[in-house]
């Protein structure tokens, strides 16, 4: 059972994903928050029947899994619809990342939270021990957000300016990762970082 918990969080196009797959690759066991909100809506899942109860039996696609280009469109077109939806998902989401981390060997496990400013940071999950902030300067994610997704400069800023600011993510950093150079030098503070958490008491 791992003994400590780390969340690895950052904006969109930070490189979050890369970080974490250097932590994968140094044994590091990775829960994360994208593969989780996809389990707990299977068929069969409580969550996917409290959905249905709220949303109706159209939140279904054919195959009787939630139809989540519907949902999107739903609930970014009603903020009440937004809030129901994030009520039932985001308990089971938690409960099953910290199961996840918990089951994990080693002496620490990462939980990959890309909102985690924004879903209430440490007061939502109070069992994380640390947290990894991987950071960029705003003229880096735009550049690679417009690179990466083949989107205008003007919608990745509003894609920018829609998540928690730097300074909000910042703010709630235990440990920070300059991510605004080549992969070598992410991969490089990474494995610092790494050797630092094992030498923990």
């Amino acid at each position: 059972m791992a003994r400590r918990i780390v969340a690895v969080t950052g904006g969109v196009a930070s490189g979050k994903s890369a970080a974490t797959r250097v932590f994968e690759s140094l044994g590091v066991t990775v829960a994360d928050a994208d593969v989780a909100a996809r389990a707990v809506i299977e068929p069969g899942q409580p969550a996917l029947a409290q959905v249905m109860a709220r949303f109706g039996a159209d939140s279904l696609g054919p195959d009787g899994r939630l139809d989540r280009a519907r949902m999107r469109q739903r609930v970014f077109a009603d903020p009440a619809a937004k809030a129901d939806l994030e009520a039932i998902l985001h308990p089971p989401i938690r409960a099953w990342l910290r199961t996840a981390c918990e089951a994990a060997d080693g002496p620490y496990a990462i939980v990959a939270i890309p909102l985690l400013a924004e879903g209430g940071g440490r007061q939502a999950y109070p069992w994380l021990d640390r947290i990894v902030v991987v950071d960029v300067p705003e003229a880096v994610q735009l550049a690679r957000l417009q690179q990466r997704d083949g989107i205008t400069a003007d919608l990745a800023a509003r894609m920018v300016a829609a998540q928690a600011t730097r300074r909000q993510r910042l703010a709630m950093a235990n440990d920070v990762l300059i991510n605004d150079g080549p992969l070598a030098q992410l991969e490089a503070a990474v494995t610092r970082l790494h050797q630092r958490y094992l030498a923990l008491p």
